[in-house]
């Protein structure tokens, strides 16, 4: 009989790992997900400001499974694992397995703050993304009304955290600011619009080199961001965001991009768990079982070179997701390689032109850097329909300054059978 696979998650690790087992007929994979697409995160803050729309970075599982001999695809939330059973059971089903890998990856952390986690904005799935773009546009909708009877926070877009998705989006809001808005708004003036970027930090992209931290702080006010460093918020009431500082600004918009927390299983494992991620070995099993796997965001593994768990990027969870196949490929448990994490460097753009990269053995900024990004997140695209859709839109707008990709889409309550 086949091996029974089944992957919760179809993220960067999930999606990895099913595409390496793909076709091999030993292996009956289940690939399970609360969501019936792949999301590619890095381009989130591209469809939160307008410029590409979302089906150009989601690609449905079914398609990318399609031809597929070996793997299945369920769309359900898993609620429970149960060891002992081999099985785990979903919202709509129960399902049974030889071997478990957990790869739900994470989602945004607002530390326990409720009152945040209510009003503000995160930017973990597609769903969001969209929130914030419709959200925005809202904004920009009513300000053309009230004009000068405007409350104060609509003028204020506030961005909570300085790391690579915190700054990429205050860079596409500043130029949207300056490019688009005058467009699209030709009787406003926006130069009272303030795009408001908070660090708990001294420096953006605290991460990444003292030359791109640098360079990042350069172009953001180059842009006109107000940078606040050495801020740490302590609540928001959906109208005033407050600071530890004592400082505080009128916002009606706050993004929430401070961090991130795993996507736990209520109830699996929780006294092997490290900052809400499930402690592995060198070869990602779940602590305390054979048969049970986690992989990227979710994983926290210690290594020489990493002692305190491995950074929660893509390419982690990618060379998880490929480590693991290969393992589970060979015919015993003796012949496994353990993982090692190879830093292929990061990147963060914040502009047009205005770009850094910190590659292992050099770092460089500017247009050169700006080129890099486009190039290499053109090339992770999955298929070549959206690569091209990608291409389009970033041509057009490099040319003209502009999108034509606005679109305010809010579900209706209306029942679509009602006349």
């Amino acid at each position: 009989m086949r091996e029974k696979i089944v992957i919760i998650g179809g993220g960067f690790a999930g999606l990895q790992l099913a595409r390496n087992l793909n076709n091999l007929g030993k292996y009956k994979v289940m690939v399970i997900d609360k969501m019936n697409h792949h999301m590619f995160q890095p381009l989130f803050y591209q469809v939160a400001t307008g410029r590409i729309e979302p089906s150009n970075i989601s690609f449905p599982f079914r398609k990318i499974f399609q031809r597929s001999k070996n793997i299945q695809f369920r769309m359900t939330e898993i609620k429970q694992i149960i060891p002992s059973e081999n099985k785990v059971i979903g919202e709509d089903g129960i399902f049974t397995y030889d071997k478990l890998v957990i790869a739900t990856g994470c989602k945004t952390n607002f530390f326990g703050n409720q009152k945040m986690q209510n009003l503000a904005l995160g930017m973990k799935n597609t769903q969001e993304a969209i929130t914030i773009r419709n959200h925005i546009l809202m904004t920009f909708e009513k300000m053309i009304i009230e004009r000068k009877s405007s409350d104060d926070g609509n003028w204020n877009l506030v961005i909570v955290g300085s790391g690579p998705t915190g700054v990429e989006l205050a860079g596409a809001f500043s130029e949207m600011k300056s490019n688009i808005l005058p467009r699209d708004y030709p009787r406003m003036n926006f130069s009272d619009l303030n795009i408001v970027l908070i660090s708990a930090g001294e420096n953006p992209l605290e991460a990444m080199s003292p030359e791109s931290q640098e360079a990042a702080e350069k172009y953001l006010l180059q842009l006109g961001v107000i940078f606040l460093k050495n801020e740490r918020v302590t609540d928001y009431d959906g109208e005033v965001i407050r600071m530890q500082s004592g400082n505080s600004i009128p916002t009606n918009n706050v993004i929430w991009a401070a961090g991130v927390t795993g996507n736990i299983i209520d109830d699996f494992n929780k006294e092997n768990l490290v900052r809400n991620r499930y402690i592995v070995n060198r070869y990602n099993q779940v602590k305390g079982f054979e048969n049970i796997f986690a992989i990227g965001d979710i994983a926290y593994m210690e290594t020489p070179k990493y002692p305190l768990g491995h950074p929660q990027v893509a390419n982690v969870a990618i060379n998880q997701g490929k480590n693991l196949a290969k393992n589970f490929r060979k015919n015993s448990p003796k012949d496994w390689t353990e993982y090692e994490y190879i830093d292929r460097g990061s990147m963060a753009t914040i502009g047009k032109h205005r770009a850094v990269v910190d590659l292992p053995k050099f770092k460089f900024q500017g247009f050169l850097a700006w080129y890099f990004w486009m190039f290499l997140h053109l090339m992770l695209i999955l298929s070549v329909r959206n690569k091209i859709a990608i291409f389009f839109n970033w041509m057009w707008s490099y040319i003209n300054k502009d999108s034509s990709l606005r679109l305010i889409i809010a579900p209706s309550n209306k029942n679509p059978t009602e006349q």
